[in-house]
């Protein structure tokens, strides 16, 4: 069991940074919940790759800088409708 966790956990981390991917798209595409993967990527995978760690800890850093830019637009694409 730990090994499958540890493994989600890599393959999420590398999902996002080829993707520069969202949270929430990662979770849709590994069929797991939003916290799961945010424990993941942000608990399980600093012991497991550092390195890989501090690429992930980047991309969401500026999906978070930027999230109230989308959420604007996604607005403004539903008024628009």
């Amino acid at each position: 069991m730990k090994a499958s966790v540890d493994l989600r956990a890599i393959e999420l981390a590398e999902y996002i940074i080829e993707n520069k991917a969202t949270v929430r798209a990662a979770a849709k595409k590994f069929g797991v919940s939003k916290s799961t993967v945010y424990v993941d990527v942000s608990e399980r995978l600093k012991n497991l790759s550092p390195g890989l760690y501090n690429d992930v800890r980047k991309i969401l850093d500026v999906n978070k800088a930027e999230r109230h830019i989308r959420g604007g637009m996604a607005t403004k694409q539903k008024f628009l409708k």
